[in-house]
């Protein structure tokens, strides 16, 4: 069974769907966790949950991924409470801006451009000092299957993952020297809070679990090897 006690996480959008899962997942390993999400109620709510039930330290941190000021101070608590880094999982992402690009209001491109791709930009820039001081450990960016598979309407949606999957690949050749390693996570449809929308309770679909277990199985390869994009995808999709 994977054991992370010692190690400090920060999951970004983990305050419920997939990053909350994927605080849970990495706080049962043992792993100190710093659980961020816009809302401090909601935030401090989650930490507080899985903290209860984990081996690991979990903290709330709200904070806004599209604020480098944010950002700053969310990567300067965890590793002074938590005594450094060793994993950042960019999950923080929105849905929204879906139409014809004459229909998409200015507002809507820059929702969804600063915080699936500037956000992450932002939580890596400022993680991987820490990361480089601890002598390596994970960068895992949650991306989308929308990350190579266009859609109409999908232009400012398309681009944030298209974009996110091209900064991972790339952030993976400038850091992989310093023994940090970065995987991209692409999952196609995920029962979970897409888009403000609640849960559909569809059996088809990849649940949060699926994506949380896949970070845990990430975090057990050896160094010398890099799954450095993951696509997962529903078995078996509905069809029509």
């Amino acid at each position: 069974m994977l054991n992370l006690a010692g190690k400090a996480a920060i999951v970004t959008g983990g305050s419920k769907g997939i990053g909350r899962a994927i605080a849970t997942a990495l706080a049962e390993a043992g792993a100190g966790v710093v659980v961020c999400a816009r809302d401090e109620s909601e935030t401090k709510r989650a930490a507080a949950e899985i903290g209860e039930a984990s081996a690991g330290r979990v903290l709330g941190v709200a904070a806004d991924v599209r604020s480098h000021e944010d950002v700053r101070r969310l990567v300067a608590t965890a590793a002074s409470e938590l005594g450094g880094l060793d994993i950042l999982v960019a999950n923080a992402g929105v849905g929204g801006g879906f139409g014809p690009i004459d229909e998409i209001d200015p507002e809507d491109w820059h929702r969804v451009i600063d915080t699936n791709l500037t956000g992450v930009y932002y939580c890596c820039h400022e993680a991987v000092p820490e990361l480089k001081r601890r002598g390596g450990g994970w960068i895992i960016t949650i991306g989308s299957l929308a990350g190579r598979y266009a859609f109409a309407g999908g232009t400012a949606y398309n681009a944030s993952k298209f974009g996110l999957l091209g900064f991972s690949e790339a952030l993976m050749l400038d850091v992989r020297d310093h023994d940090i390693r970065v995987s991209c996570i692409m999952p196609g449809s995920v029962d979970t809070y897409f888009n403000d929308k609640e849960p559909s309770g569809d059996s088809w679909k990849l649940t949060p679990a699926d994506v949380a277990r896949t970070v845990l199985q990430l975090c057990e390869h050896e160094n010398r090897s890099l799954p450095s994009r993951i696509e997962l995808r529903p078995s078996r999709p509905r069809r029509g």
